[in-house]
């Protein structure tokens, strides 16, 4: 018994040691994957904001890519993206929001001073329906398929290297239909 003992903590931390290396070399180690990809978009919430076009279901299954945002007015990082989204709607992308763990007030007001490039917004003041989506903070942005598949999930704010390294070839084979 005493013999087992003293190979045991060996044999774990080789296991260990293991299992660092292996996650060090895969592909991309600081990216969280998403067990959405390849599958059919979560519900959206039914709320929206007063005086904005509601997000609905059907807006993410039209036959056109969408892009699909999780944002909020207290979220620095959401305000750093902010002028990406912009620019993207009007390239005529198709952007969505939506507004989580926020006040709605709030958020209309940042819509209306900073530019609205959301073709509907939906909102989540508990943040039930980021758990279904898998958010764990804003902002995320997923790319979804004509028919409503997720074909990506971008954590962070759409700026910077990552974002022009990861999101927009992710983004440009959606819209070639790849």
């Amino acid at each position: 018994m005493a013999r087992w003992l003293m190979i045991l903590p060996p044999v774990l931390f080789a296991g260990l040691a293991g299992l660092f290396y292996t996650g060090m070399y895969r592909d991309n180690p600081g990216e969280l994957r998403s067990v959405l990809v390849g599958r059919t978009a979560p519900a959206v919430p039914v709320t929206g904001l007063p005086g904005i076009p509601v997000l609905t279901d059907a807006d993410l299954r039209t036959g056109e890519v969408t892009v699909v945002n999780f944002w909020a007015t207290w979220c620095p990082p959401c305000r750093a993206e902010h002028p990406v989204l912009l620019e993207m709607a009007a390239r005529g992308i198709r952007v969505a929001g939506i507004n989580m763990m926020d006040d709605d007030r709030k958020a209309v007001e940042y819509l209306a001073e900073e530019g609205n490039p959301f073709l509907g917004v939906a909102t989540d003041p508990q943040g039930r329906n980021r758990v279904e989506w898998g958010v764990t903070a804003p902002p995320e942005t997923f790319i979804l398929a004509g028919d409503g598949t997720v074909l990506f999930r971008f954590v962070g704010p759409l700026v910077g290297t990552d974002y022009e390294t990861r999101f927009i070839p992710e983004l440009e084979k959606a819209l070639a239909g790849g």
